[in-house]
């Protein structure tokens, strides 16, 4: 990471010096902090589809609760944040085991190796929670803005397959790979049903049946 972004979080540093810092030859921040970043935005898009649910008739109906509910507990743009510069220091720390592995202990080398592999897997684990979340939120948001909402879904899920692929990068267990490859089908699963990919199969295969 360049001087000023190793002295900053990332959450605190301006977007373009973010990318700049991403797109440079150096370490970090990387893949990891990557999808963390893109879980935020999507989680923040989301949000806004909730935060316009506060009509009259929204209110009346029992969405604006739903959308409360939304805002207060289920998007954690935080904590996706907090990933971010989580990931940084994650890796910075399996370098030094890298090149300390000579004079490293064990059970240091195998905390680093674990924080590794935790911090990608709780990214997927949340994207996935959130993008459930927002499913259900979605018959009660306000009809004129739920295309964010889905935005959101979409962004949360490219952040929930690309955490995956940092989960892989760290050697997990085969049964915690089949464990989170099942939320990403299911994730896959609410993708398919909002942009109506399934509905559409089902009118071609009924037109060929014609």
């Amino acid at each position: 990471m360049t001087s000023s972004a190793t002295s900053n979080t990332l959450k605190s540093l301006p977007l373009e010096q973010i990318l700049t810092s991403l797109s440079a030859k150096q370490p970090t921040p990387g893949g990891g902090a990557s999808a963390a970043l893109t879980a935020a935005i999507g989680a923040a898009t989301a949000q806004m589809s909730a935060a316009y649910t506060s009509r009259k008739k929204d209110k009346e109906s029992g969405a604006h609760e739903k959308a409360q509910a939304l805002l207060s507990h289920s998007l954690p743009i935080h904590s996706f944040l907090r990933a971010a510069d989580e990931d940084v220091a994650a890796y910075s720390d399996l370098q030094r085991c890298w090149k300390e592995s000579d004079t490293m202990g064990e059970e240091e080398k195998r905390r680093i190796e674990e924080r590794a592999l935790r911090i990608p897997t709780e990214l997927v684990e949340e994207c996935h929670r959130s993008i459930v979340d927002i499913q259900e939120f979605l018959p009660h948001c306000n009809e004129n803005i739920t295309s964010d909402a889905k935005v959101g879904v979409h962004q949360l899920a490219g952040a929930a397959r690309a955490a995956f692929q940092t989960v892989l990068v760290n050697r997990p267990k085969r049964e915690e790979r089949v464990r989170l490859g099942k939320l990403l089908k299911e994730i896959g699963k609410v993708e398919e049903e909002i942009l109506g990919l399934e509905r559409d199969d089902g009118d071609e295969n009924a037109d060929s049946d014609k």
